[in-house]
């Protein structure tokens, strides 16, 4: 019983190798014929564009102008016109200092000029008096001299009341402080009710200008001769966004190029103008800027994920029509964020493989599916001057 166990056992294992053997001749003769299966990758289409070339940096937004608020006269301060943070008008009265004693000053140089005008016109009178006595001999020459001199120092002391009711006039308009410029409010430093001297270093206020406000930003000074280039054709725009709100874009102009390259950094300091109506940017923030020095236009363009690097040099796999993968040596120019620009090797409408690029080899049939991400599509881009890769 046991010999005839293991004789149908052996009879069984031979029989299912043979199976195998069977299947697998069916399964290589059919690979024969088919080829192997399709490489599943993810494809795009080679676009033509307008690619920017832009210098990217970061950047402080600066007041368009800022001015510090003090008192030319003394006092206590009796109003404060404005709320801390409040946007002023210039002309705005944001200060009234008690006006009571250069009112008092001013009655009283404007009384000392009415007295003396008095005695001008006597002087004067009494110099046309001796001018006939002078002629007839009734006075001598030095008593008329003496009336003329006399006369002279009145005027002289007129024109001196006259410089005092000027200044205490000034001095009375001064306790009214008016806001020199448009502009938001800072924080109040002194309030109402406090005591102020004249010209002190200490403002009551600091007014900062926000509408347009400049954003001032560095760049390499390797990159000064393609700015300096490209500004000869036209002004250039720059781009700023806040670090946290990359999509909403503002937009203004390059209005200044510093005169010299700072040594310890090796850069140079720009300035751009933004109008920035709604405020939305604000003094002493940072914001990521973009100077745009010109546009490439109708190029062609691909995905970054595309390029892929070989010994021999960049290079890409298009999917042919007849739905095999084709490899290309490509050019690559300026990269903006997650496109490329292509110069050579491929044509705008032909589908580049973005993902799946290393089970390709050339030739393979390609299966083009959806719903995967290409690597490196989150990748931020690079770039840089047009000499190198665009920003």
């Amino acid at each position: 019983m046991r010999g005839k166990a293991m004789k149908l056992a052996m009879l069984l294992v031979c029989t299912g190798a043979a199976a195998v053997t069977l299947l697998t001749g069916c399964a290589n003769e059919e690979n024969k014929r088919t080829g192997p299966p399709p490489v599943p990758v993810l494809a795009e289409d080679a676009v033509t564009a307008d690619v920017p070339i832009r210098v990217r940096t970061i950047g402080t937004v600066e007041a368009f102008n800022t001015v510090s608020v003090t008192t030319r006269v003394s006092g206590q301060i009796l109003l404060v016109g404005f709320s801390e943070g409040q946007d002023v008008r210039a002309g705005d009265v944001i200060f009234q200092i008690d006006p009571a004693p250069y009112q008092a000053a001013l009655d009283q140089a404007q009384a000392n000029l009415e007295r003396d005008q008095a005695r001008l016109a006597n002087a004067e009178a009494d110099v046309v008096r001796y001018t006939d006595l002078v002629k007839g001999g009734y006075v001598t020459k030095q008593e008329y001299d003496t009336i003329v001199s006399t006369a002279a120092a009145a005027k002289a002391t007129v024109r001196a009341d006259q410089a005092g009711v000027t200044s205490a006039r000034l001095g009375l308009d001064y306790c009214t402080v008016r806001a020199p410029i448009a502009g938001r409010s800072g924080n109040l430093l002194v309030k109402q009710g406090n005591m102020v001297t004249a010209n002190s270093a200490a403002a009551l206020v600091t007014i900062n200008q926000v509408t347009p406000v400049y954003v001032r930003f560095t760049i390499p000074e390797q990159q000064l001769s393609d700015v300096r280039r490209y500004s000869r054709v036209g002004t250039l725009a720059v781009e700023a966004s806040l670090p946290r709100d990359s999509a909403a874009v503002y937009y203004g102009k390059l209005t200044f190029i510093d005169n010299a390259v700072d040594e310890p950094t090796g850069t140079i300091l720009l300035k751009a103008i933004f109008a920035n109506e709604n405020q939305a940017l604000w003094p002493g923030q940072f914001v990521e800027v973009n100077l745009v020095l010109t546009t490439l236009t109708n190029v062609t363009v691909v995905p970054a994920a595309a390029i892929q690097t070989s010994q021999q040099g960049e290079y890409v796999y298009v999917v042919r029509s007849d739905g095999t993968a084709e490899q290309r040596t490509v050019v690559q120019g300026t990269k903006l964020d997650d496109r490329v620009v292509v110069l050579n090797g491929v044509e705008p409408g032909e589908k580049v493989v973005t993902d799946g690029q290393l089970r390709l080899t050339p030739g393979a049939k390609v299966a083009i599916k959806s719903g995967l991400t290409p690597r490196g599509s989150d990748a931020p881009g690079e770039g840089g001057a047009p000499t190198g890769s665009g920003r």
